[in-house]
């Protein structure tokens, strides 16, 4: 560290000093899961801490709190925060923040730590109240393929529309691989398998280029339903002389996606599906691929191979999903509904769970 941390420049300008700390090693440090050597956020990640502490920051100011003199209790009221009955932040998003915070005040010397003492007095056991994981029944994945953007037709006029053919093929292989939003968005041309196996599958080979840095190198596997689509896409983005190596890029220019033009894409397709879930974007469709692979009698290391995951213990989750499947389940989403799509930061420990919509 440079120079000891100014907790009068936190006092003052607190937006501003927490985005100068976020993309520092300082910032790493203080994780309990940091790296020997540590690097820096990665700028997905940084984005979303930064609104975080945007939302606090806000917070504070408003009632004329400062990063000197914030306690335990002001931050209970933060998170406690509550709108027509029902909780700004849900109670798992709520300990993402203060472990943020907890950070914050770690780097600038606060003891004792406001925020661990927040965390110390929460009630771990009512985590178990929040909505859980959702994935789709396989009638709701029906619903949703059938929603997709059309395919190249015979009226199509020379490649008008080619990004909705190119949503509809990453889509689909998003639902039907399992593939991570980011792995979808850095999946590069020679990852895709040249030959389908003998039941017409073809393999994704994912490599931690171009990708989120805790995707780990596997196997993914497109059934035979989806080839047909992303081979049709191929042919297009070849007729299309798009430079570079991305299987789905931006533009013409060969530039890569932003997750949130991925999850608004996504979001339509739910939409106009007539799907209701509170999280409707790429991590929904990995998640009802892994419960389905488990309906299914796969293994728990064998998806965790096919998922990319480091541990087997980062399946767990998936056996307790709950089912989405059909408009009768609509009503009971609606409490989570203000949450922010997981797809902005789709790491495993769940960083990008923590941004919430600005109002």
């Amino acid at each position: 560290m440079s120079q000891p941390p100014s907790l009068a420049e936190w006092d003052a300008r607190p937006f501003d000093a927490f985005a100068a700390f976020v993309v520092t090693p300082e910032f790493v440090l203080t994780s309990s899961r940091q790296r020997d050597v540590p690097l820096p956020v990665s700028q997905e990640s940084a984005t979303v801490y930064k609104f975080m502490f945007g939302k606090f920051a806000t917070w504070m100011l408003e009632r004329g709190l400062r990063m000197s003199t914030v306690d335990a209790a002001d931050l209970r009221r933060f998170i406690d925060l509550s709108k027509d009955g029902h909780r700004d932040l849900n109670s798992k998003i709520a300990y993402r923040y203060l472990r943020l915070l907890e950070r914050c005040f770690e780097y600038l010397g606060r003891t004792p730590n406001p925020a661990r003492q927040a965390i110390a007095a929460t009630d771990r056991a009512h985590l178990a109240e929040d909505a859980p994981m959702i994935a789709l029944g396989q009638d709701d994945l029906q619903r949703f393929l059938a929603a997709l953007p059309p395919g190249r037709g015979d009226d199509t006029e020379g490649h008008a529309g080619w990004k909705r053919r190119r949503d509809r093929a990453m889509q689909i292989v998003m639902a039907l691989a399992g593939l991570r939003v980011a792995e979808a968005i850095g999946l590069l041309v020679d990852e895709v398998g040249r030959q389908p196996d003998i039941e017409g599958a073809l393999e994704l080979n994912i490599t931690p280029e171009a990708k989120h840095r805790t995707s780990y190198e596997h196997t993914a596997t497109l059934p035979r339903a989806g080839v047909a689509e992303l081979t049709a896409w191929l042919e297009e983005r070849a007729e299309l002389k798009i430079p570079g190596d991305l299987v789905f890029p931006a533009n013409q220019a060969g530039e890569p996606l932003h997750k949130a033009t991925v999850y608004r894409q996504t979001r339509a397709t739910f939409e106009r599906a007539g799907v209701k879930v509170p999280r409707a974007g790429g991590r929904t469709l990995r998640n009802s691929f892994a419960v389905q692979q488990l309906e299914q009698g796969v293994a728990r290391s064998e998806l965790t191979t096919a998922l990319g995951l480091a541990l087997e213990r980062s399946t767990e989750a998936y056996r307790y999903a709950r089912r989405h499947d059909g408009p009768e389940d609509d009503a009971a989403e609606g409490a989570d509904a203000a949450a922010a799509p997981d797809d902005r930061d789709d790491s495993d420990n769940g960083a990008g769970q923590a941004a919430q919509r600005p109002r």
